[in-house]
């Protein structure tokens, strides 16, 4: 139980030091003018311990900085490719803003100002670096240093993309045809065979079967370097379609070395092409091909939408994609103008086969 201490004091007279012990077993002291209000503090605080919310009050004086820092330490499982990028968002825009401010004094106000000045200019940055800087206050509330998350902006950590384009089959092909031999094949994994840009980077000869005309997932190639698939479904295999196919045979035998864990795209120094290289290599196609909005993601995206619009199930899209939760294939499932007329057509012959429409039917009208 707390305790008031009864204190002389050269200016006020009395003053009164109101001690309580902490979960953690150490005693608490503040000084307060009145002695209700030393007893209401002790009362308030002691009751904080039972319910969970009993915050270790000089806990939340320390920078953000220094416990982000500290909070990146933890993280060891981290992919390589996520430390990078939250180390980046720290870096340039959460840190410049609160890396001084103690825990206990980060205002929800201030998270707001700072998330709408960064959304107008960088939506999807916005949203990322609130959902981290959110995460990295969940963990101080578990830690007990904050009593509450000051990150209560609704819809603040929500990346609302824009739509992407929809490239054709003539127009993919199109592209092919701009890009430079070496790398047409990695256009067309893209395209035909769903695959991200770390996926087609990281596949080396052993994970092409040309007998079966598959190419199996096992890693990925990103700027950090060699890493795991970017989901647990990532590690997949897919069948090539038979242009793919062809395209792979003559790519293995011309550009790729014999050993299994040859890479099929390789660069200086033996490792694979930088994903920037990769980059500039299709934005430099896609140009040239009159296509200029088409960014090589688009082309997974376009797969993904003609393979929804010959029907696919929501299994088969989330296989081939290598999606780990429905939320993300389900995009692929709108109607295509391609999917709509093939629909109206097969709706036309069964109209046919039954003996015509019924537009050449004397209308019945109510009687009103």
């Amino acid at each position: 139980m707390g305790h008031i201490t009864e204190r002389p004091s050269k200016n006020k007279g009395k003053r009164w030091q109101a001690t309580y012990r902490g979960p953690d077993g150490r005693e608490r002291t503040e000084t307060f003018d009145r002695k209700i209000d030393a007893q209401k503090w002790i009362t308030q605080e002691e009751a904080k311990i039972p319910r969970g919310e009993w915050v270790d009050p000089r806990a939340g004086n320390v920078l953000l900085d220094d416990y982000a820092t500290e909070w990146m330490a933890g993280r060891f499982n981290l992919k390589p490719s996520s430390r990078v990028y939250y180390q980046r968002l720290l870096k340039l825009h959460i840190l410049p803003r609160f890396g001084s401010v103690p825990l206990g004094r980060l205002e929800t106000s201030k998270i707001r100002s700072w998330h709408a000045q960064l959304h107008a200019e960088r939506s999807t940055t916005a949203a990322g670096a609130y959902r981290l800087l959110r995460t990295i206050c969940n963990t101080a509330v578990e830690d007990r240093i904050l009593s509450r998350n000051p990150c209560r902006i609704p819809g603040a950590g929500v990346d609302r993309a824009e739509e992407r384009p929809v490239a054709s089959i003539p127009e993919v092909a199109r592209a092919v045809a701009k890009t430079p031999e070496r790398f047409q094949l990695a256009i067309l994994l893209a395209a035909w065979c769903q695959l991200r840009r770390g996926e087609i980077l990281g596949l080396q000869r052993a994970d092409v079967n040309p007998l079966q005309g598959t190419v199996t997932v096992r890693r990925a190639w990103t700027t950090s370097g060699e890493g795991p698939p970017k989901t647990a479904a990532g590690w997949r295999t897919v069948t090539m379609p038979p242009d793919v196919a062809k395209a792979m045979d003559e790519h293995l035998k011309r550009r790729v070395g014999p050993a299994k864990d040859a890479w099929l795209f390789v660069g200086p120094g033996g490792n694979p092409i930088s994903p920037r290289t990769l980059n500039q290599v299709w934005i430099t196609a896609r140009k040239s091909a009159g296509l200029p909005a088409l960014r090589l993601h688009d082309l997974r995206h376009s797969g993904l939408t003609w393979l929804a619009a010959t029907g696919a199930t929501m299994a088969e899209l989330m296989h081939r994609g290598g999606h780990a939760s429905p939320a993300t294939a389900m995009r692929y499932q709108h109607a295509t103008k391609d999917r709509d007329s093939s629909l109206a057509a097969a709706l036309g012959k069964l109209a046919e086969e039954a003996g015509g429409h019924s537009a050449d039917t004397p209308a019945t009208v109510d009687a009103e």
